[in-house]
């Protein structure tokens, strides 16, 4: 029976990934961090491990030995700059930090989830083939995801077995914070208008299965780009008011406003003092909409994009199941 430890275990995507291991008869250690909510992960038969990957110490003793693969999905994905400083301990020096345990512990491989902007925004095309320059980019999390993958790939050279997976935009089950919000606000009517917007948008639960075929047959040293469906906010935000059987939002938001309307959210975000829920950075990550291309994930883990209706329909009904939806009660359709 393998055995995984999963950073990250109790996010959005860590959830899935750890229901995917149970599934598969993987004996899991959920590393979280201290003073967690672990609610859902008390769902499945797992082993909870509390611990930091910005504390070394803990870190190490948190891996036991034995490892078959180590999942490093913890990041901070905050796109505001006062988390800057927060946001290169958590993702440059936490996976340098976990990069080091792995070697000293032995983990026969290590998965890491990236993203696809690594890659550079401003791009019209990306493929596995393409030059990363997300090293250049102003935006915190876009350069500290950059610089995560260097540790990752200079840890390769050190003789740990990486591979690095860079997903899309993800919508599922267990989201709560990012396409779960706006659900939510379809739900309640209380959604200001319909970003003109698109983007690359796959499933948490097929990234998810990528990372197990990356454990199990992934090339070490390599990236795999998962994208999925391209679609527009509008298309999504309009199939998913069908979905609960809401009015369909009309108003739409050119950029241009979103991005006062963003810079007016930061200002009051410096005297409350509380993280702004639309941030300039944000923005401009939202408005990059590359082609991406993944032959090599296709090819080599066996990915597929799923049907956009198929992960929409994920996302709300689990929200609907933990009763978070005021159209879709747990119990009804």
């Amino acid at each position: 029976m393998p055995r995984a430890l999963v950073t990250g275990a109790n996010g959005f995507l860590g959830l899935n990934l750890v229901e995917q291991l149970c599934a598969a008869d993987w004996q899991v250690d959920a590393l979280v961090q201290p003073g967690t909510d672990t609610a859902l992960l008390g769902r499945f038969p797992v082993q909870v491990v509390t611990a930091s990957i910005t504390d070394a110490g803990s870190l190490s003793a948190a891996i036991r030995p034995r490892l078959d693969t180590l999942f490093h999905l913890a990041a901070s994905t905050s796109v505001w700059r006062r988390r800057n400083a927060e946001q290169v301990q958590v993702n440059v020096e936490g996976t340098r930090n976990v990069a080091r345990a792995a070697l000293i512990a032995g983990a026969r491989r290590l998965v890491a989830t990236s993203t696809w902007n690594t890659y550079g925004l401003g791009r019209a095309e990306i493929s596995e083939a393409s030059d990363q320059r997300g090293g250049a980019s102003g935006i915190g999390y876009v350069r500290t995801k950059y610089l995560a993958e260097e540790e990752l790939r200079a840890a390769g050279r050190n003789g740990l077995d990486v591979v690095i997976l860079n997903p899309g935009h993800m919508i599922g089950r267990y989201d709560t914070r990012n396409w779960g919000r706006i659900i939510r606000m379809v739900d309640t009517g209380t959604l200001p208008g319909v970003p003109r917007l698109r983007g690359s948008f796959c499933h948490g639960a097929a990234v998810a299965a990528a990372h197990i075929a990356a454990a199990e047959r992934g090339r070490p040293g390599c990236n795999y780009l998962l994208p999925g469906v391209e679609a527009s906010f509008a298309e999504i935000i309009g199939r998913v008011a069908e979905l609960l059987g809401r009015p369909v939002p009309t108003r739409t938001i050119p950029t241009w406003l979103l991005m006062l309307m963003a810079r007016a959210k930061v200002l009051r975000a410096a005297i409350t003092g509380q993280e702004p829920d639309l941030t300039p950075d944000g923005v401009a990550l939202m408005a990059n909409d590359p082609r991406i291309t993944s032959d090599r994930a296709h090819r080599e883990l066996g990915y597929d994009p799923v049907p956009l209706g198929e992960m929409l329909e994920d996302a709300c009904f689990w929200l609907r199941d933990q009763g978070l939806l005021q159209s879709l009660r747990p119990g009804g359709g």
